[in-house]
Formats: structure tokens, sequence, C-alpha cells
């Protein structure tokens, strides 16, 4: 295999055969072809794009390239994936609730990077809770408990990490066969045989458009398909954060709400969407219903409890998680009806008080947060509290604050995006 002939193959937008691209990513991953190769094919990919069966080999390619979780032993297994959004616990909501209702969910979870947080970071807010599995205790946890939840592995997909870096590097992170194969290929390699993937769509999303949401949803689906997988994805607007908490503690406080049957409307809605999706594309006969039963009779409470309490977490403090003491409220300028809340400044909000990262490694504060006081189609008269800002004080705030700056936008009444935009099975 020469590299060069690689990359002119795809530079003339021709089909890679799966052995060439094999030796090729292999190649990287072992340091035989060197990167300024291997990002001249990358643009040529973003210039050219892949067939889907391509992009499938990449992504099984890519998944090979480490270690892969055997979770054949376990009933059910289920996974979930977000794109990345604001206000986004829906996994803390969902992990607990599909495991009361039959489904295994061994998960491997990211750190918030950027305006986006992590479920990891979130679970982290809980004292004493520990994210550091050991594949046996992973597997035994997820056997006993139906959840285990575990920060990624190193050595899970070692050839995306490889690829991502350079995409970061030569602006050639936007391409949807990249991208999917990104996800899909760390989620081969965890295990799970049903997948739903929560595709953000929206000024808070990595995809702002429904057609290029649309087109990310149907690569990943594809994917699946070719390795066997049960794949569904729902897409759903980011236009505004979900839910009303922003931050670490305060989601998991707002999760927690959601799961003994309270919280937020469109939390609970987009949980129990995503939740029936994966179940039902995993053989278990339930419906919507089945799984509003689940929150509303205490057993995905109970269940959450279980699993925190497995992996360290003192239940005990759960109804007392350190939030930050000082509060500075935006308001309003004007009357008239929420028409946008940007989900991306909000987030961008919370990040500049300390609760995101620049880069992987950071520390951050997970006690700051918001609280959104209002959703897009309300009425608010000026000096109204549109969000509240949980702080420690110093110059933060102030930065935090001109984030906010033009996230609101009021008017008149105009059509609004649902919260649901269409499922992809």
């Amino acid at each position: 295999m020469n590299p060069v002939e690689v990359i002119l193959a795809k530079r003339r937008g021709e089909e890679h055969a799966h052995d060439d691209l094999e030796a090729f990513v292999l190649g990287f991953v072992g340091g035989e072809i060197p990167d300024y190769q291997v990002a001249a094919w990358l643009m040529a990919v973003c210039w050219r794009g892949m067939s889907e069966r391509e992009t499938a080999d990449l992504t099984r390619i890519m998944a090979a390239s480490g270690d892969q979780l055997d979770l054949a032993a376990l009933p059910h297994t289920l996974d979930k994936h977000s794109t990345g959004g604001v206000g986004d616990k829906t996994t803390i909501v969902l992990a607990p609730l599909v495991a009361s209702l039959g489904g295994t969910i061994a998960k491997m979870s990211g750190r918030g990077l950027g305006h986006t947080g992590g479920t990891i970071d979130k679970l982290e807010s809980i004292p004493g809770f520990r994210a550091t599995l050991s594949e046996s205790e992973f597997l035994r946890q997820a056997r006993d408990i139906g959840v285990a939840v575990t920060g990624q592995s190193g050595e899970l997909a070692p050839a995306d990490g490889l690829l991502y870096a350079l995409r970061d590097a030569t602006a050639t992170v936007a391409s949807v066969p990249l991208i999917a194969s990104s996800v899909m290929s760390k989620k081969l390699a965890s295990g799970a045989r049903s997948l739903v993937l929560d595709v953000k769509v929206g000024h808070g999303a990595f995809m702002k458009s429904e057609e290029e949401a649309r087109a990310l949803a149907g690569a990943m689906v594809a994917i699946g398909r070719h390795a066997g997988r049960n794949v569904r994805a729902v897409l759903s607007n980011m236009d505004e954060p979900l839910g009303n908490a922003v931050g670490h503690a305060v989601e998991v406080i707002e999760a927690l709400a959601t799961l003994r049957g309270d919280g937020p409307p469109d939390v609970r809605a987009l949980v129990l969407v995503l939740a029936t999706e994966v179940l039902q594309a995993s053989g278990l006969d339930l419906d919507e219903g089945d799984v509003a039963a689940a929150l509303a009779d205490g057993r995905a409470a109970e269940r959450f409890e279980r699993w925190i309490a497995a992996q360290g977490g003192d239940v005990s403090a759960l109804d007392a998680l350190e939030v930050a003491p000082n509060t500075s409220v935006w308001r309003a300028t004007s009357s008239g009806e929420l028409l946008a809340l940007d989900a991306e400044r909000v987030g961008l909000a919370v990040a500049r008080l300390g609760g995101g990262r620049r880069r992987k490694g950071d520390a951050i504060d997970l006690a700051v947060g918001a609280h959104v006081h209002v959703k897009v189609g309300d009425h608010v008269s000026a000096g109204d509290a549109l969000v509240t800002l949980l702080h420690r004080g110093g110059s933060a705030v102030e930065d935090a604050l001109l984030a906010l700056e033009g996230a609101a936008r009021i008017g008149s009444s105009e059509v609004r995006r649902p919260l649901v935009l269409d499922v992809v099975r």
C-alpha cells in the first residue's frame, strides 16, 4: 500500500478498498505513515466525502485498533450518545430508567469540553462517586445493578484519538463521514448491541441546521446497520438549554427531580422518547407508557441510588450537593415573547465561571452553574429574570454576564421548532 496512491485516489473521488483503508489507518497508528500524509488524506475526505460502505469500513477499522469490550454475557445491552448540548442531563436519568425496565447500560462517558458539559464531570459532583472502574468491576456492576458508567479508556479506539487530534489541528473536523466514524468507532468498541443517538440541532449544538443533523444521523444509523447493531437517532432541538439547570451539581439535582417523577417537562419528554426507542431497538416490548410508569412509581429513582452507591457515591448527600453560594441575575431588556435563548451562550457563561474547560485536563468547579427561568414561547417583561448565575464572585462574573449579552431574542410570536424533530431508524 502506497500512502500517496491512497491520497490521490480520494482526491479523484474514488472509493477505497477495505484493505487499502485498513493499511493506511493502521499504518498511521503504528507510526509508519507520517501525519502530513494523513492530513492530506483528511482534507481530500472533506472535499470528496466517503460512501456509506467506506464510512462503515473506516469505523470498524478504528474500533478494532484497540481494546473492545465483550458484553455478550449481559442481557439487552444498551447505550446512549449525545452529540453535545447545554443542560443535557439525559444520561443520568435514562441509565437507571432503562435498567429498571430490563435493559443493561454498560457505558463509557466523556468529560465536558468548551460550552457543553460531560456526564462524568456531573456525576463527580456527588461526594465519593468513583468514575474509574476496572473492566472486571465495570462488567460485574453492569450485571448486578444494570448500570455502570465509567470514564473513557485511552485504549478504546486509539485510531480515533490520533485522527481527531490531527483533524482538530488541520481544520478537517467538519466532515459527516469523519464525525460519524469518530462517534461510532467508540460505540462499536464499547460493545452494546443497541444504541440511541441524541443528535442535537440548533444554536447550542455542533449541528446548527436540520439538514446537517439529518445527514449525520443517517450516516451513524447506516454504520450501525453495517456493523450488525440496532441503532436509532433522535433529532432534538438545542435552540435553548434543556431543562432549567446548566452546570454540574445543579444538573444532577434536576436529573434526580426527574427520576422522582418531577423535573422540567422538556427533560422528561426527551428522556421518555430516547428510552423508549433504545428499549424497543433491543427487542423489549415496551411503550412510552411503560417507561413513564417506571418514573412515576419510583423504580427508576431506586435504581439510580443503587447505581450511585455501587460506584462509591454518598447517597445521603444527594439532596445537599454543593452549589456555589453567590448569585447574579441577567434580566430582560425588553418585553414580548421569548423567541430564542442561545444555549451556546448560556453554556459559555457557565464555562467562564469556572464550570468548563478550554483544554482536556483543566480543573473545573462543579458547584457553579446557572438556572434558566424562562423557556421559548414564554412572555417576558423588561426587567424579568432570565438567567441566574451561581458563582463564587470575582472577575469571572462580569465575563459570564458578557457572554449572555444578545442570548435572548424577544419579539412577536413566530413558528418554533418542536423538542423532538424526527427519529431515524
